[in-house]
C-alpha cells in the first residue's frame, strides 16, 4: 500500500485526503471540486486514483458519486498517523 500511496501521489491528492480526513462523513464529487476549485473530470480521476490505491470508499446513489476515507485499510497498514500529519 505504500508504494500505491507513492505512486498516486499528488498535490491534489493529498489534498483531497486531508479534507477527507477532517470530515466524518463522505463528501460528494461537486462539494470536493467545489473545495479544490477542481473539474467534475479531475475530481472523478482522483476518487477512483484513491480508491484503486485503497485509500478511500466511493458510494454511487444515481449520477452522484461520494468518497470517505477507508479506515479499514489506513488501519492496516497504519496510514492513519501519516494522514492526520500531513
Amino acid at each position: 500500500i505504500y508504494s500505491k500511496l507513492l505512486t498516486y501521489h499528488s498535490k491534489d491528492q493529498v489534498n483531497f485526503l486531508l479534507i477527507l480526513s477532517k470530515r466524518e462523513s463522505e463528501l460528494g464529487c461537486g462539494e470536493v471540486g467545489e473545495l479544490l476549485d477542481m473539474s467534475k473530470s479531475a475530481v472523478s480521476y482522483h476518487f477512483k486514483t484513491l480508491r484503486e490505491a485503497g485509500l478511500t470508499i466511493t458510494r454511487k446513489a444515481g449520477q452522484n458519486k461520494f468518497v470517505r476515507l477507508n479506515h479499514e485499510t489506513l488501519e492496516k497498514y497504519s496510514l492513519t498517523n501519516l494522514i492526520n500529519n500531513l
